[in-house]
């Protein structure tokens, strides 16, 4: 009896060896590409570093950049991305997918065909969109022109600028969202349905009453993965607008980039980096909470 509870026990710790052999790679690569630069961000963040020497200067630059009209610009445009953006998104992918989980012809073609652009480079789809904004042969303008209105100066009008890198946003990232709604659906038992129906519920009933309440974890996840891409937008904002026209399209993790790649001041950008970081988190505490709250 000993000797099985040994081998047993033996074979259990053996067991466990091997699982953290397993999961070690992914804890190194955390470690190397995530922890270490986090920590070192949080480090630059006190200095004056200038990729020639570094040092000491405390939270002074957390102090500087408050008081910097366009770093705080920079994170009002940033909610702003997220509010032309997330919203949207969430209802148009939701409804992409109860089309695309319907029974029709080439559904796969389609599924594919509106999966695509989440799979293509952004700077790629950035540059393609950059030609439909043109606004001298943008084929969006010439469209408008054909109808008699005027040409609008999407990426250059102060108005439009923000609108046009979250209708493109809003295209790329559709079809990611939509696959999700659509596993979503996927997973709802098909009796909730038959049940509802027998009991005389019509289409809209048993959208609000089964649908919906049955993609709550979907949307959750959905929700809290969007609001952490909208406030790292970039590369759209970099391509299309370089964050103009005076500032207006702007983002924090653009002014990162600006300060430290453009001016060399990586205390600085680390500094707002770390802000970034902290308002990320903080939101993502929140959505968790109010999340696990609606779940109670």
């Amino acid at each position: 009896m000993t000797n099985a509870r040994g081998k047993k026990k033996k074979g259990h710790l053996t067991e466990s060896k091997l699982g953290y052999v397993m999961i070690l790679p992914n804890y190194i690569i955390y470690t190397v590409f995530t922890l270490i630069p986090i920590i070192c961000t949080i480090v630059l963040s006190f200095t004056n570093y200038d990729l020639k020497s570094a040092s000491f200067v405390g939270v002074q630059n957390y102090i500087d950049i408050f008081k910097d009209e366009i770093f705080l610009k920079s994170i009002w445009n940033t909610i702003y991305f997220c509010l032309l953006t997330i919203l949207p998104t969430m209802v148009l992918a939701l409804l992409l997918a109860i089309m695309l989980n319907r029974k029709i012809a080439g559904r796969g073609f389609f599924r594919t065909l509106f999966y695509l652009p989440n799979i293509l480079s952004m700077v790629a789809v950035s540059m393609a969109w950059s030609y439909l904004y043109n606004s001298q042969a943008g084929i969006l303008n010439k469209m408008l022109n054909a109808i008699g209105l005027p040409s609008v100066g999407w990426v250059t009008d102060t108005k439009w600028a923000m609108i046009s890198v979250a209708i493109m946003s809003i295209w790329s990232s559709l079809g990611y969202n939509a696959v999700l709604y659509l596993s979503g659906l996927q997973g709802i038992p098909d009796y909730l349905y038959e049940a509802a129906t027998i009991d005389g519920a019509n289409a809209v009933q048993q959208f609000f009453n089964i649908t919906i309440p049955s993609l709550k974890p979907t949307t959750f996840f959905i929700f809290v993965m969007s609001c952490i891409h909208s406030f790292e937008v970039f590369g759209q904002v970099y391509i299309l607008t370089q964050g103009g026209p005076l500032n207006s399209t702007t983002t924090i993790a653009h002014q990162v980039y600006r300060n430290g790649f453009e001016y060399y001041k990586m205390g600085y950008a680390s500094a707002e980096a770390v802000v970034l970081l902290v308002l990320i988190l903080i939101m993502t505490m929140i959505n968790m909470k109010g999340g696990n709250t609606d779940v109670d």
